[in-house]
């Protein structure tokens, strides 16, 4: 069953029904799932925080290898808040997704350098990291040889965020040892895997797949799901360099915005989805440009979800050391060379600005 749901044949507005015609098929997936798969539709599910938590909370009490997945393109606003307080004695393999994303010029040795002091700081200190890309299969057989390592012969959970690439990584893991293809649904939309899917390892151990957490700070959460497609991004991020004078503004489509307040002339290194649109603009003019044009000319987010929309809350940063990146979570980040750089940030409510040193 593609979603851990069990299938009914009922009630075709409960979740995990199936017609009965199904049944006969070998291959039985729930319509939700089937709809997912062929056509990429998804359906509201009503799991709460809490459902999920009780999930998490499980995991502590058993034995078990934890495989935390996190998105390497957006690592803070995938991480889950807390997960060091459901780890009990286990011990963690770190996977960071989406490594094909990152521009060519990242060292993968830097990245995973940078990924263990992060988890660390964030109250995690994980056996081991390794990146990898699920959607192309990238570094699969090693991360697979590694868990298979460090299960010690136990249960294997995996665990993370809505929208990491957690069901497509199971995938490849699963295809990587048994040869049979999609056997978990997935999706680019949060929150496709309901409840807990087992998959049998040998010596009647399994690996676990667990739904995915909602992180209310994850950016996705305040885009429609058309517009996931645009700030996620899909193929290798082309870096776009802008060269700014004091009192410049940049609109990185209607969900953030960036001001440069002083330092002189100096040019800002954006790595941003190649499909989001930057808009320059005066520092002067941008709050009016935003009132008039925020869901037309700027956008994501549309016309009708602006009254929904949460104001953009700023912080200031003064750059203090050389290569620093400024982090909107969940659309990407600023790189500024040279210090002495006094910059404003702006997000919706909620969503996390943060500065790091540079990781390219």
């Amino acid at each position: 069953m593609g979603c851990g749901v069990k299938v009914q044949t009922e009630n075709p507005n409960e979740l995990g029904y199936a017609p009965a015609s199904a049944l006969e098929k070998e291959m039985l997936i729930c319509q939700r799932c089937f709809r997912l798969k062929h056509y990429n539709e998804v359906q509201d599910v009503n799991l709460t925080d809490d459902d999920f938590l009780k999930i998490l909370n499980g995991i502590g009490q058993k034995e078990a290898l934890i495989v935390l997945i996190v998105d390497i393109f957006d690592f803070n606003g995938s991480w889950l808040p807390g997960l060091h307080r459901f780890v009990g004695n286990n011990k963690i393999l770190l996977v960071g997704n989406k490594v094909d994303l990152l521009p060519k010029s990242v060292k993968h040795n830097k990245m995973i350098h940078w990924m263990k002091q992060e988890s660390r700081e964030l109250g995690l200190k994980p056996e081991e990291v390794f990146l990898v890309s699920a959607s192309k299969g990238l570094f699969i057989k090693e991360t697979a040889a590694a868990i298979d390592e460090l299960r010690r012969g136990k249960d294997v959970y995996v665990v993370g965020c809505t929208n990491v690439g957690k069901s497509t990584f199971i995938n490849r893991i699963i295809k990587e040892v048994t040869g049979e293809e999609d056997v978990i649904t997935t999706s680019h939309f949060p929150g496709t895997t309901l409840d807990i899917i087992k998959i049998p390892l040998e010596n009647g151990k399994s690996l676990i797949d667990s739904p995915g957490i909602i992180n209310h700070h994850q950016m996705a959460h305040f885009v429609d799901k058309k517009d996931l497609k645009i700030i996620t991004p899909k193929k290798e991020i082309k870096p776009k360099i802008f060269q700014l004078n004091e009192g410049q503004t940049l609109f990185f489509g209607g969900l953030a915005r960036f001001d440069y307040v002083s330092g002189g002339r100096r040019s800002f290194v954006c790595y941003l989805s190649n499909e989001l649109t930057i808009h320059r603009t005066k520092t002067e003019n941008a709050s009016e440009l935003y009132e008039k044009h925020a869901g037309e000319m700027l956008t994501p987010p549309r016309t009708d979800q602006m009254e929904s929309f949460p104001e953009l809350v700023k912080q200031e940063f003064m750059i203090k050391e050389a290569k620093t990146d400024i982090v909107f979570s969940g659309l990407g980040w600023i790189t500024v060379n040279d210090p002495g750089a006094k910059v404003v940030a702006y997000v919706p409510k909620g969503v996390q600005t943060l500065i790091r040193k540079s990781l390219i």
